[in-house]
């Protein structure tokens, strides 16, 4: 599921916006949320991720670029898609990282450009994120951003960077092959990243945030190996 919201006061050019967007993904299969938003305020009020934001420029109270600037300094990670009138607003949408921008009236051959590029980064981002399904629920978490996972009674906890533990069910087994080669189970219950890995001595693993990882006797013999190796392709 895809999150896509479009802050836009004018109700005209939102409700296009989401059709166009909508229309999109529909043709590639993926199901979408829609939200839409009338103001910048109304827009921070919000506090659940989205995954795409179209977000006009010109809008009364914080404007576009001054919501963009509070979203990413408060850790908004999505696409963000710039909607104006003035094509000179480009320059100023390097600030807050803005992936493109659509002049109004939107046309739709620009639009259907831009959204191809972004389908290709989104497919490209996914290949260093997890996607984590809760009931009907679905986020993308950034490897990078896990310290370790644990599983409990059939249930995995992941612990992340931001000290939050997010949990759903899956085999570990299966865990372990959608993560990449940052990744290392020292235990039968633990897989760490060792991204996160400050230190090793007897038998424990210390993570980022203080966490003490029990590595198993029959990994401890080639852990260090595997730390090298490490070291050596995933280090910049």
């Amino acid at each position: 599921m895809i999150r896509i919201a479009i802050c836009d006061d004018e109700k005209e050019m939102s409700d296009r916006t989401a059709k166009l967007a909508s229309d999109f993904f529909r043709r590639k299969n993926l199901q979408t949320t829609l939200l839409q938003f009338s103001g910048g305020e109304e827009l921070l009020r919000y506090d659940k991720p989205i995954d795409i934001l179209f977000l006009d420029i010109q809008m009364k109270g914080p404007d576009g670029m001054e919501t963009a600037r509070k979203l990413r300094e408060r850790g908004f990670k999505g696409f963000l898609i710039f909607i104006t009138i003035f094509k000179e607003m480009v320059f100023q949408s390097f600030e807050v990282q803005a992936y493109d921008y659509l002049v109004k009236p939107l046309e739709e051959a620009h639009f259907e450009r831009t959204m191809e590029r972004l389908y290709s980064s989104m497919q490209n981002a996914c290949e260093a994120n997890l996607l984590v399904r809760k009931g009907s629920e679905s986020r993308m978490i950034p490897f990078d951003e896990i310290i370790f996972c644990e599983i409990i009674d059939r249930k995995i906890y992941l612990h992340l960077v931001s000290a939050e533990v997010a949990d759903f069910y899956e085999r570990i087994e299966n865990l372990e092959n959608r993560l990449d080669g940052r990744f290392y189970r020292c235990h039968r219950s633990f897989l760490i990243n060792l991204q996160h890995l400050k230190g090793y001595k007897d038998g424990r693993a210390y993570m980022t945030g203080g966490t003490e990882i029990p590595v198993s006797r029959l990994r401890a013999k080639e852990f260090s190996g595997v730390i090298l190796q490490y070291m050596k392709e995933w280090r910049p």
